[in-house]
């Protein structure tokens, strides 16, 4: 028998099992999973800037990309990405709770880009620092490590430069000034210890040593001597015995200033891409303008393994000796100058890793050889490039 519907009553029975089994089910086992919402790109995107967000909760601090810890310097790493994109700090900016996109201000004169950091970090009012009392202490140089002069390996293509710089002190056109500190113990300088003349021709890749206390930083020196010896003794060592045993350095007669009073902060750079990537290689005039305190050719070592360097060897073009700047203003600054014509690129690394490099700028020339000078010369501040005219004109 069946009713009206055509439901037999095995059907209906069946039925209200079925019911009475769903009813039952208080603690909804038999529930349909909810399906997982799709994880977009802007999902990923808050989700990587979120734990930037609680290294600085939890550290105190912005996250380095220059650290030797390796999860510190990946959320570093994320963070310089995320600040060279302007959408993405448009997109992150109400989960920015520590105001970590927040860009630096721009430098209202060139009096900002100059000098110490203002922190004072090492200002002791307390006079605890104070060690004049204290007897001195005679240093050894001889340690285990410590590099021993050798006869110098094509002494024939330096003994011409010694000669130069004899002649120039006997000249007038260059002359002795007292060592002014390690900060210009840099390539091409020379200095005069214990009477005998020398040149640093090169500083090698920074090494790290870790002691109980601190890891400390250090760079060997190829120097050569105008005896015909060299030495591969750390920076660290030259510049104890050059202030130690009254050392000199030899500087042009007509920029003394800028070895007596200032600092040498490092090198600005100009490169051009050497990459055979028909959508790098057809952009003319494609250079990447950056900053080091080294050297450029050991900043540009193993280009071809970086995306900061598109995967690709480099060429340098320029550089150009800076002196008592910050690097961090200055690289903002000039990025702020060449914002329109920033190269807008996505990279990948070797590993397939997503890289937007945040240097390169489709710009001649000739154009950042005047924005150097502005710089030099304290004009900068008021100018940005006109990619239409092709020229620097004045932002106001």
């Amino acid at each position: 028998m069946s009713t009206d519907d055509g439901i037999g009553p095995v059907e209906m029975a069946f039925a209200s099992s079925i019911e009475a089994i769903l009813d039952s089910d208080i603690d909804g086992l038999l529930d349909a999973p909810e399906r997982p919402a799709k994880v977009t790109a802007s999902d990923r995107l808050q989700r990587a800037f979120l734990e930037i967000v609680e290294f600085r909760r939890t550290h105190n601090r912005t996250p380095s990309s220059a650290t030797r810890e390796i999860a510190e310097r990946k959320l570093g790493a994320r963070l310089d990405g995320i600040l060279a994109n302007d959408e993405r700090i448009a997109a992150l900016k109400p989960l920015d709770e520590f105001g970590l996109l927040a860009m630096p201000e721009r430098p209202a004169s060139i009096d900002d880009l100059l000098g110490s950091d203002g922190s004072d970090l090492l200002d002791d009012e307390s006079g605890l620092l104070d060690v004049s009392d204290l007897p001195a202490r005679r240093q050894v140089y001889d340690s285990g490590d410590a590099a021993r002069r050798e006869r110098a390996s094509g002494f024939e293509q330096f003994e011409p430069l010694f000669k130069q710089k004899h002649a120039e002190l006997r000249g007038g056109t260059s002359r002795l000034l007292p060592y002014p500190g390690m900060a210009h113990i840099v390539p091409g300088a020379f200095f005069v210890l214990n009477g005998v003349m020398l040149l640093v021709a090169e500083v090698g890749e920074t090494e790290y040593k870790k002691t109980t206390v601190r890891e400390n930083k250090r760079e060997r020196l190829r120097c050569i001597f105008e005896n015909g010896t060299e030495s591969s003794m750390y920076r660290q060592s030259l510049a104890i015995r050059l202030s130690d045993e009254n050392g000199q350095i030899v500087v042009q007669s007509e920029t003394p200033e800028i070895l007596t009073d200032d600092e040498a902060s490092g090198y600005i750079y100009v490169l051009r891409s050497l990459s055979d990537d028909p959508q790098i290689a057809g952009i003319k005039d494609l250079h990447k303008i950056g900053f080091t305190r080294g050297t450029v050719e050991a900043r540009i070592k193993n280009a071809e393994k970086s995306p900061t360097y598109l995967m690709a060897p480099v060429k340098i073009v320029a550089s150009y000796r800076t002196y008592n700047l910050k690097a961090s203003a200055l690289e903002n600054l000039l990025h702020r100058v060449f914002a329109d014509v920033r190269l807008e690129l996505t990279q990948a690394d070797h590993k397939g890793r997503a890289y937007d490099p945040s240097e390169w700028f489709v710009v001649p020339r000739t154009v950042i050889d005047q924005a150097i000078d502005l710089i030099m010369s304290g004009d900068i501040v008021g100018y940005v490039y006109d990619n239409d005219a092709g020229k620097l004109v004045t932002s106001g």
